[in-house]
């Protein structure tokens, strides 16, 4: 019989031995790549959904609303302001920011003012119409604390935006200590301006706050909308300080002036 010597066993041995461990560390290496590619791949795709959220139309332009209103309006969930007034104006008043959107494609951006007591004094309203038909300005005319139902004309006020006219409730003497409405249609743009104020003891304190509340409005974004871009810059060369704005238009005559005689009757 032949027997093999002890060295070739011993060889013999360590081969299986160098085979195991090289298949071992091929196992773990094979591990460790594909568990690389998993985070990798874990990693991009966290990668493209931050980019993705980051590219969504914002929501508040899109289908994130309240339930619309039986006139179609609704209530923008996350607004993202596209005016802005100077606080300065308000000073101590409380402002709440508004976006209402139609199907249609009209926006109308509320502002509105509150003192101490939560009591609304004054409020602007911006309306851009599109495709709905709207009666500008309803929406000031529910929260005006008087109603304001039967008006009548309160004069024109200059402001940047151009002559501004003023609506007052119709009442004889208690007309005077009334809160007064203003409309303001600006032609090619299509932009409206309405809203109301209660600010101030008389006709003249309120008129001068309106005045200088169109006066200190300024665009933030215009998004698309060139007409508003260019609406808002030239009307920022005609802007002049809140004391001379609440002084009547040059056009004004004795039928349009601070306070209108009653011979004109309502409007």
């Amino acid at each position: 019989m032949h027997s093999f010597p002890a060295g070739s066993a011993n060889s013999y041995h360590t081969l299986r031995i160098r085979s195991a461990l090289a298949s071992f560390v091929d196992e773990v290496c094979g591990t460790l790549a594909r568990l690389c590619a998993y985070l990798m791949a874990l990693a991009l795709m966290a990668i493209c959904g931050i980019a993705l959220w980051q590219h969504l139309p914002d929501l508040s332009d899109a289908m994130a609303m309240e339930t619309p209103s039986k006139d179609g309006w609704s209530l923008a969930a996350r607004p993202v302001p596209a005016f802005a007034v100077s606080q300065f104006i308000f000073s101590g008043k409380t402002e709440a920011y508004e976006i209402f959107r139609h199907p249609e494609g009209g926006r109308k951006d509320v502002f509105r003012w509150s003192g101490s007591a939560g009591t609304l004094v004054a409020e602007l309203e911006i309306y851009r119409p599109g495709g709905e038909i709207d009666q500008v300005g309803s929406d000031g005319a529910r929260t005006a604390p008087d109603g304001m139902r039967d008006l009548e004309a309160a004069g024109i006020i200059d402001s940047k935006f151009g002559a501004v006219s003023l609506f007052r409730s119709a009442g004889g003497a208690e007309a005077g200590r009334a809160c007064v409405r203003f409309f303001k249609r600006v032609g090619d743009s299509g932009v409206q301006f309405s809203g109301w104020s209660c600010l101030g003891g008389d006709l003249a304190a309120r008129r001068a706050a309106i005045g200088c509340m169109l006066n200190r409005l300024v665009l933030l974004s215009a998004g698309n909308d060139t007409k508003l871009a260019q609406l808002f810059a030239h009307a920022e060369i005609r802007r002049s300080d809140c004391a001379a704005s609440g002084t009547p238009a040059r056009s004004a005559d004795w039928l349009t002036g601070a306070d209108n005689p009653h011979l004109r009757g309502a409007q």
